[in-house]
């Protein structure tokens, strides 16, 4: 029986590995703000103080925020789905393989998560990635109308249940800022020790992960799973050329709607239903409208040429994700530089896209010499369960 082996570059979806790399920008400007503000526990639209951050943080409020991870989660599944096909086509058992791929994406996230910066995206992709498995003998049209629907169905659900509650009382959805979290946060991370720190990191993921939040973390999470899980059995990515006019119209028809929903707080009322509203129904819709900017204009071999740096960022985007954090902490947090809380949004913004264009750089040039990232080696050595060598010339 031929064994399972990873993706070799000539096997690669180069839109896949730039819309991941488009990704890591999206999420790596959000996580910044986090990185250097107590963004966690501030009212958003009232704690940005200098005029250039108030009218800079509505453009970062309906484009980036909640819009790219959604993204990367539909590309998460869509490489799973990858996977499965291969395993297929080789005769190989992809269940044990890709339930040790999430158990090693697991271990990684929790260790990014209570030692490095509390904001980890990862250990939600693995715990629902698992439960995507349960669903992974399906096909693809049932994927894509069972994630549509765990989608759309809760979150309008939850979206008129709160917007009735903004009606009847305007102060239970009223934005607020948690002053004692907000003065322990910027202690700890400006000031604190590294134990003062440990603890801090644990209170900002239990606020975030915890029991009370876990149910609208999968509802935000595993739907877009299925959804990439279904396109990836589909292999929408690798048909875009015959399905333009389909792509197209879902284009518009998500543009309209994602940038409708998420500048309801700027044009409505920035409350917490509207902003709810916002992220957990209009974040998805623009996360799609991405994804199909990139498809159709990747249909365009020179256009894909202008791109291959940004694949190159995506085909490494365990290790760039994990070192965003690594940077971003070392240069605000007491151990490191120590300027928690005394950058403005404008300045974060730029500090973010200046290292990400360095992250592009290096990818490259690693890419150029190995066949992978030193993360996603460990990673995959992990769930192959045998050595092989990173470094490979002719790819």
């Amino acid at each position: 029986m031929t064994s399972l082996s990873p993706v070799e570059k000539s096997d690669r979806i180069i839109s896949l590995d730039v819309m991941r790399g488009f990704s890591l920008l999206g999420i790596f400007i959000i996580n910044m703000i986090s990185f250097h503000s107590p963004f966690l526990y501030a009212d958003a639209y009232t704690w940005w103080q200098h005029p250039d951050d108030k009218m800079f943080y509505p453009w970062i409020d309906v484009f980036v925020q909640a819009s790219f991870y959604p993204l990367f989660a539909m590309m998460f599944g869509y490489g799973l789905a990858i996977q499965q096909r291969r395993s297929s086509l080789k005769g190989t058992s992809f269940y044990p393989m890709a339930v040790r791929r999430l158990l090693g994406l697991l271990v990684i996230g929790c260790i990014h998560a209570f030692v490095i910066w509390s904001g980890d995206i990862l250990i939600n992709y693995a715990l629902f990635g698992l439960l995507l498995l349960l669903f992974m003998k399906l096909s693809g049209k049932v994927l894509l109308w069972i994630g549509g629907l765990a989608f759309i169905l809760p979150q309008l659900f939850f979206s008129i249940l709160l917007f009735l509650v903004s009606l009847v009382d305007e102060t239970g959805v009223t934005h607020f800022t948690d002053i004692q979290a907000l003065q322990s946060s910027v202690q700890a991370y400006g000031s604190g020790s590294i134990q003062d720190i440990f603890i801090q990191r644990w209170k900002d993921w239990y606020n975030v992960n915890g029991p009370a939040n876990i149910f609208f973390l999968m509802l935000s999470i595993l739907p877009m799973l299925l959804i990439g899980a279904g396109a990836g059995k589909l292999q929408l990515l690798e048909k875009v050329k015959n399905h333009r006019l389909g792509w197209s119209i879902t284009l518009i028809v998500a543009v309209i709607l994602g940038i409708s929903i998420k500048s309801l707080p700027i044009l409505v009322e920035p409350n917490l239903a509207y902003s709810y509203i916002q992220d957990f129904l209009g974040g998805p819709f623009l996360s799609v409208s991405y994804a199909a900017i990139f498809a159709l204009l990747l249909i365009n071999k020179k256009i894909t040429k202008w791109f291959r740096p940004l694949a190159a960022a995506g085909r490494m985007s365990l290790t760039n994700y994990l070192l965003q954090s690594v940077i971003g902490t070392l240069i605000f947090y007491s151990y490191g530089l120590g300027l928690y809380g005394q950058v403005t949004l404008i300045t974060g913004t730029l500090l973010a896209i200046g290292i990400f264009a360095m992250q592009v750089i290096l990818s490259e040039m690693w890419l150029a010499k190995f066949k992978q990232g030193p993360v996603e080696k460990a990673w995959r050595m992990f769930t192959y369960g045998r050595k092989c060598p990173v470094k490979e010339r002719d790819m």
